[in-house]
């Protein structure tokens, strides 16, 4: 069984840089089959995929948030990591971890989720 789990601030202030932390267990993020992801709800409001990196350790990311966003990966802690800059208000969400099926659009893990609030 794959468990993922989110860590990092409930709260930044603009225009920090939000840093999120997922740490696997179960299975390792080197496994070149899946797609380690992003994504968040803001409230009132529908999933939006931020990005993610791929077994390979290859990163692709939303053209929205391309500009603002890094992931990157620690193996050696089977960690994956978000980095969010210069964030506004617009990126109160509800924050996920999940894990996508290569090839598909199937989230067949998914972390709990953390609530980032941004203030200004």
């Amino acid at each position: 069984q794959v468990q993922l789990q989110e860590s990092g601030p409930g709260l930044v202030k603009a225009p920090q840089t939000l840093s999120l932390t997922c740490t696997v267990s179960g299975g390792s993020i080197t496994a070149n089959f899946y797609a380690w992801t992003w994504i968040r709800q803001p409230p009132y409001k529908g999933l939006e995929w931020i990005g993610h990196i791929h077994g390979s350790g290859s990163p692709s990311y939303s053209p929205s948030l391309k500009s603002r966003t890094s992931i990157s990966r620690d193996t050696s802690k089977n960690q994956f990591v978000l980095q969010l800059s210069s964030v506004t208000p617009e990126d109160t969400a509800v924050y996920y971890c999940v894990r996508v099926v290569g090839g598909t659009s199937w989230y067949d893990y998914w972390g709990q989720g953390t609530q980032v609030t941004v203030s200004s």
